[in-house]
C-alpha cells in the first residue's frame, strides 16, 4: 500500500511539472443522476463568477467529482486587512502565498456561504442530496509523516509533534492535542497520589476500628430494610461491606480531596502559561476571532453588511425558561432511577437466588448504575437536538457565538445527565428516608433507600466506577471500531483484481484523480467531531475532580484512558477520516471557562462529599466529644471504640405497624427476645426526635464545609495569583515587538 502511494505521488509530481494540473482546494461529490442538476449548476456558476476554477471528473460509477480551486486574489485580499495583526502569515507574505490550512479554511468559508437562494447554503444542499460530500484532500507527504511519527499505537509514549499537527490540521486541532497532552501529563502525579491513597486503604483493610466493631456486632439486631417480608438482620452480616467502605473513607481520602482541589487550580494556571508560549510561537498571541470572521465575510462579499450585537430580554427569558425546563426533565430522570433502585431492592429481596436476596441493596445499586449509563447514551442524543434548537432560537451573530452558545448549553445538559444521580447518592441517599415507623415512601408504598451503617460513600463509589468505566471503555471501542469497520467495508466493495488491471492502463492524470477517490472513500468528518472530543474530556475532567473524594482511582483511570485517547484520535483523523477543515485559534475557547467552572464545582463537591457523604466528621465529633478517650481519659484504647453503637439509634419493635419477619439464621436465644432494633441515625429512644448528638454532628459538618471551601478557594486564588497566566518572557517579547512597531528601532 505504501509503495502504491509513493508511486502515486511521483506520477502527480511528474504531471505537475509537465502540464501544471489543477490542485484543488476542495472536492465536491454528487450523484449525477439523482441530484438536482439546476441547483448544482447554479451553485457552481456562483463559484465561477468569483473566479474559482472547477474541474469535473467522472471517476466512479454514477459519481461526479468537482475539483474546486480558488483564485490567488482571494488570499491576497485576506492578507491585506490582517497584515498588521498577529495573523501568523508574516513568513508567507514575502512569498505571496498562504499556508494550505489557511487556503482550505478560506475556501470552506466561501463554499459554505454563497447562497443560490435566501435559504440554500452548501450545507443545506448536501442535506437535500444536491451534493453528496464536500471535503479538502489529504496531503500525502505530511500525512505519511504524521502517520509514522504520531498516529500509531506504538508511539503511545512519544511526545506529540504539535507543530506538524498545526501545519496539517490547523491551530484549533493542534491546541486540542496540546491541551490533551498537557492534561494527561498533569494527571500522572494525581494518579500516583490517588493510587497511594487506595493502597493505604488496602493496607489498613482489616485495621479500621469501625470495621472491627461491625464485624464483631453479632448481637446487634438491625431494623428491616423493607416492609412486611423483610427480616431483621445482624450488623455483623455487613462486615465485608464495612471493610470495603474503609478503602475510600479514610484520613488519606480527605487529604487527597483537598490536594485535588488545589491540583485543578495549578493545572489550569500552568495550562494558561503553556498556551501563551505555544500561540506566541505561532504569532497568534494577539489574534482576534471577530476580526478574522469579518475579514472572511468581506472576502466572500465585499458588500457585506455588518451585523451588530443585539440582545432581547424576551428571547433570553424564553431561552432561560426552556433551559430550566430541560434541566428539570434531566433531574426527573434521576428521580426515576431512584425509584428504580427502591423498587428493585424490594424485588431482589424476594428473589429465589440467595446471593441476590442477601445483597439486594448492592445489586440494585449496580443495576441502577448500568441503567443510568444507558440513560446517558439516550439523553446525549436528545440533549444535542435540544441545544441546537435553542441555539436557533437565540440567533447568534457569528459562527463562533453559535459555537460558544451551543457549548454552554450542551455541557450544562450533559452535566445534569451524568451527575444528577450521583448528586442524589452523595447528598440525599439515606438522609430523607425518615425513620422506622415513619418512613418516607414513594407513591405511599415503597420506602426510600437507606445508607449502610458505615456510610453511603461506597454506593457513590460503585456508581462512579461503573459509569466512568463503561463510558471510557465503550466510548473508545465505538470511537475506534465503528469507523474502522466502516472503512474496511467500503474498501471491500472494490474488486482488487479489476482495480489492479485498470491501474496498469492509467496515466499520471488518472493516478492523480485516484487520490480524489481514495479521499472520498474515507469516513465522513462530523461537524461536531472536535467538539465531541472536547466534551468527552470535560465530562471526564468532572469525574476526576468533583467527586474524587469518593473515587481516588479516577485520576489513574483518566490517565490510562488518555494515553490511548490521544493515539485513537490521531489514528482516526489521519488514517480513517477525510481531512478536517482547519480552523484558526489561539486558545481552547469557551472550554477554558468550563474548566474554571468545574474547578469551582470541584471545591464545592469535594467539600460536600467529605462533610455529608463521608463519616469523617461524625467520627471526629465522637472522637473528641463522646469517646472513652475524652469521657474516661483513657489512652490505652482506640478513641473510636464504641463509635458504631453511638451512631445507631434504638427503635422499639412494638411501634412497627405490622409484625416483622425474623431471619432463619438468627440464633434461637435472640429470636424470642427481639424487642428493639437499631438503625443509622441520631435520635432519642423515647420519642424518636433528633438527639443532641445529631445537632453536634450537624454543626460540625456545616463548620467544616464553610472552612474547607473558604480555605480551598483562598488557596485557588493564591495559586492563580502566584502562577502568572503568561510567562514574563512572552510578555517581554510582545512588549518589545510593540516598541519596534512604534519606533521602527529594532530591540536588543
Amino acid at each position: 500500500m505504501e509503495q502504491d502511494e509513493i508511486e502515486l505521488r511521483k506520477n502527480c509530481s511528474r504531471k505537475s511539472e509537465e502540464t501544471k494540473p489543477l490542485v484543488p482546494d476542495f472536492i465536491l461529490v454528487c450523484d449525477k443522476h439523482e441530484s438536482d442538476v439546476d441547483k448544482r449548476k447554479e451553485f457552481l456558476d456562483k463559484l465561477e463568477e468569483k473566479g474559482f476554477i472547477i474541474e469535473t471528473q467522472d471517476i466512479k460509477d454514477k459519481k461526479l467529482f468537482y475539483g474546486v480551486r480558488a483564485p490567488s486574489e482571494i488570499f491576497q485580499n485576506y492578507q491585506c486587512p490582517l497584515k498588521n495583526s498577529d495573523s501568523g502569515l508574516q513568513n508567507h507574505q514575502t512569498k505571496k502565498d498562504v499556508p494550505i490550512t489557511t487556503r482550505i479554511r478560506i475556501v470552506n468559508f466561501i463554499l459554505q456561504n454563497p447562497k443560490i437562494s435566501p435559504e440554500e447554503t452548501l450545507q443545506k444542499l448536501i442535506k437535500a442530496k444536491v451534493f453528496e460530500a464536500a471535503f479538502p484532500l489529504h496531503e500525502q507527504g505530511l500525512r505519511k509523516d504524521l502517520k509514522e511519527n504520531w498516529a500509531q499505537w506504538r508511539k503511545i509514549l512519544k511526545q506529540q509533534p504539535i507543530e506538524d499537527i498545526r501545519s496539517y490540521f490547523g491551530e484549533k486541532v493542534a491546541l486540542y492535542f496540546a491541551w490533551l497532552g498537557w492534561y494527561t501529563r498533569m494527571l500522572f502525579p494525581a494518579a500516583v497520589l490517588g493510587l497511594l491513597v487506595f493502597l493505604y486503604g488496602i493496607f489498613h483493610f482489616d485495621s479500621s476500628q469501625v470495621s472491627k466493631e461491625i464485624c464483631e456486632a453479632n448481637t446487634t439486631i438491625m431494623c428491616p430494610l423493607c416492609d412486611q417480608k423483610c427480616p431483621f438482620w445482624q450488623l455483623s452480616d455487613t462486615c465485608t461491606y464495612a471493610k470495603v467502605t474503609h478503602l475510600f473513607d479514610n484520613e488519606g481520602t480527605i487529604l487527597f480531596a483537598v490536594l485535588m482541589a488545589l491540583w485543578a487550580t495549578v493545572f489550569l494556571e500552568l495550562w494558561k502559561r503553556k498556551r501563551a508560549e505555544v500561540v506566541s510561537g505561532w504569532e497568534l498571541y494577539g489574534w482576534d476571532e471577530d476580526e478574522e470572521e469579518l475579514a472572511l465575510q468581506l472576502i466572500n462579499d465585499p458588500k457585506y453588511t455588518l451585523k451588530f450585537y443585539q440582545h432581547s430580554y424576551i428571547r433570553s427569558t424564553i431561552l432561560l425558561l426552556l433551559v430550566l425546563l430541560m434541566i428539570t426533565v434531566l433531574i426527573g430522570l434521576a428521580h426515576a432511577l431512584v425509584i428504580y433502585r427502591v423498587v428493585a431492592t424490594v424485588l431482589f429481596t424476594k428473589s429465589n437466588f440467595e446471593f441476590i436476596r442477601e445483597h439486594a441493596s448492592t445489586v440494585a445499586v449496580v443495576t441502577g448504575a448500568v441503567l443510568h449509563y444507558i440513560t446517558i447514551i439516550v439523553m446525549t442524543k436528545v440533549n444535542r437536538r435540544v441545544a441546537l434548537f435553542l441555539c436557533e432560537l437565540e440567533k447568534p451573530r457569528t459562527f463562533s457565538e453559535r459555537e460558544n452558545s451551543f457549548t454552554v448549553k450542551i455541557f450544562t445538559f450533559q452535566f445534569f445527565t451524568y451527575f444528577s444521580s450521583l448528586i442524589y447518592i452523595a447528598f440525599f441517599l439515606g438522609r430523607i428516608n425518615g425513620r422506622p415507623g415513619n418512613y418516607v415512601r414513594v407513591a405511599g408504598e415503597w420506602r426510600l433507600e437507606e445508607c449502610h451503617p458505615s456510610g453511603c460513600i461506597t454506593d457513590l463509589f460503585i456508581q462512579m466506577a461503573i459509569i466512568m468505566t463503561l463510558k471510557q471503555t465503550l466510548n473508545n471501542l465505538e470511537e475506534y471500531l465503528i469507523p474502522w469497520l466502516r472503512l474496511r467495508f467500503r474498501k471491500s466493495l472494490a474488486n482488487p483484481k479489476d482495480k489492479n488491471e485498470v491501474d496498469m492502463e492509467k496515466g499520471p492524470e488518472d493516478s492523480c484523480k485516484e487520490q480524489w477517490l481514495k479521499n472520498y472513500q474515507l469516513n465522513e468528518v462530523n461537524v461536531f467531531s472536535l467538539f465531541d472530543e472536547f466534551l468527552e474530556m470535560m465530562i471526564q475532567y468532572s469525574f476526576t475532580t468533583i467527586f474524587v473524594a469518593a473515587f481516588p482511582l479516577a485520576p489513574l483511570m483518566a490517565f490510562i484512558n488518555n494515553l490511548f485517547e490521544i493515539r485513537l484520535d490521531a489514528i482516526k483523523m489521519v488514517q480513517q477520516q477525510r481531512r478536517i477543515v482547519p480552523r484558526k485559534a489561539n486558545d481552547i475557547g469557551i472550554w477554558l471557562q468550563v474548566l474554571e467552572a468545574i474547578g469551582i464545582l470541584a471545591v464545592i463537591g469535594n467539600g460536600l462529599v467529605i462533610a455529608i457523604t463521608s463519616d469523617f466528621i461524625p467520627m471526629q465529633v465522637y472522637k473528641y466529644t463522646y469517646s472513652p478517650c475524652v469521657l474516661q481519659n483513657r489512652t490505652d484504647i482506640n478513641c473510636l471504640t464504641g463509635y458504631i453503637n453511638h451512631s445507631l439509634s434504638v427503635f422499639r419493635v412494638q411501634d412497627f405497624e405490622w409484625q416483622m419477619k425474623l431471619p432463619e439464621k438468627l440464633p434461637d436465644f435472640l429470636r424470642s427476645e427481639i424487642t428493639e432494633c437499631r438503625y443509622r441515625d441520631y435520635r432519642n429512644s423515647d420519642d424518636y426526635n433528633y438527639s443532641a448528638q445529631f445537632w453536634h454532628v450537624f454543626a460540625a459538618r456545616l463548620a467544616f464545609l464553610i472552612l474547607f471551601e473558604h480555605v480551598a478557594l483562598c488557596i485557588k486564588l493564591i495559586a492563580a495569583w502566584y502562577v502568572p497566566d503568561v510567562p514574563q518572557s512572552v510578555k517581554n517579547k510582545h512588549l518589545q515587538k510593540k516598541h519596534e512597531n512604534l519606533t521602527g528601532v529594532p530591540g536588543k
